[in-house]
């Protein structure tokens, strides 16, 4: 396949990926307002310019839009206009809209849920590990292992990516003993290696039990296209485990994004942007296949999660939060200053979504 035709497959991927979260996202917000009585002008697929009309009939008008990332809702009054008006967002009881609001965010987070458990529960790939170095004199010279190859089995124990633990764990849990590996060849062949380990005694920071490194980087997971199950149970442990973790994750990067602008705002960002999560899409899918970029995708829905419940307009956060103090101070925040707040916090957003694509495309240029 030429790698034409592999980028066009990445962007439409990348389109799809980020369109169906955001449009599960405002689908949040979609049934929330129904089910509220709150009148729905437009559901839309995609950013305007409108490309065509789905469907015209009763008050929801459903929309196919030419920008073909994410989706969004339209609702009657939720602008601050139409008080009067008994279905209209900004005449509903503050806990109704921001049940309407946050419906958007707990999509997203089940959502994750739902991915990660059920790849736990159907689909759960094996992943070896990925070694750039053999140290000279070491258990992994001595047996012949050489650079570029990747450990997929100890004792004939094979890990888990999703449940963990890894191989390297394997190793140090059998300091000091004759084990076997299974060996993967950078030709994709295997065979299988018997090796002492090296003592406890002689483990420390320089050197480990089998003797490999990553040469300067971390080691790669290996995976090598054969998937387990887990019972159901179990299953559901991990989904909760991973949203939680990764929206954890998600949480402290955000801390060290402000934390690097503050210090060095020319400095490349610890972010990806559009051009810079297309690039990963498409080398998680062309390196490790469809289920390990369908848990990426569960990563971005609880970031999606994550970064709408931030308190900045005009995300749902920022809504969210200028509601709350409309009712505490009333009057004193008046119409035109709500309005002006999103439209602010929109531009502010975009060039930061601009700014951080610069970065994307400077790396993507330097690889």
């Amino acid at each position: 396949m030429t790698g034409f035709v592999q980028s066009i497959i990445t962007i439409v991927l990348f389109i799809f990926i980020l369109g169906t979260l955001v449009i599960i996202h405002e689908l949040g917000h979609f049934v929330t307002a129904r089910l509220a009585k709150v009148r729905v002008l437009e559901f839309g697929i995609g950013f305007p310019p409108r490309a065509k009309v789905m469907r015209s009939g009763g008050e929801t008008l459903y929309t196919l839009n030419w920008l073909p990332i994410g989706g969004f809702v339209k609702l009657e009054g939720e602008d601050g206009n139409d008080a009067d008006d008994p279905r209209s967002f900004a005449a509903q009881r503050y806990i109704t809209k921001m049940l309407i609001l946050v419906a958007g965010v707990a999509m997203n987070i089940l959502l994750a849920f739902v991915i990660f458990t059920g790849i736990a529960w159907l689909a759960s790939p094996f992943v070896g590990v990925k070694f750039f170095e053999v140290q000279p004199g070491s258990p992994a010279a001595t047996a012949g292992l050489t650079a570029g190859e990747a450990i997929i089995a100890v004792d004939g124990d094979r890990y888990q990516f999703i449940t963990g633990p890894n191989a390297l764990t394997g190793l140090r849990e059998r300091a000091g003993e004759t084990i076997t590996l299974t060996i993967a060849n950078p030709d994709g062949s295997t065979r299988d290696v018997p090796v002492t380990l090296r003592p406890t005694s002689e483990i420390n920071a320089q050197q480990g039990a089998l003797g490999i490194s990553g040469a300067n980087k971390p080691f790669e997971g290996y995976f090598y296209g054969e998937y387990t199950q887990n019972d159901l149970p179990t299953a559901i442990q991990v989904g909760v485990h991973e949203t939680v973790r990764w929206m954890g994750l998600i949480v402290g990067g955000l801390g060290s994004l402000v934390g690097s602008v503050a210090n060095d705002p020319t400095a490349p960002p610890p972010v990806a942007g559009p051009v810079g999560i297309a690039t990963q899409i498409g080398d998680i899918f062309w390196n490790s296949g469809p289920i390990m970029l369908l848990y990426v995708a569960g990563i971005l829905s609880a970031n999606l999660a994550v970064v709408n419940i931030l308190p900045f307009p005009p995300l749902d956060g920022g809504r969210m939060l200028m509601i709350t103090l409309k009712r505490l101070f009333g009057a004193r925040i008046s119409l035109r200053a709500e309005q002006l707040t999103y439209v602010v916090g929109f531009v502010f957003l975009f060039a930061f979504i601009i700014w951080v694509t610069g970065f994307d495309i400077i790396r993507s240029l330097g690889s």
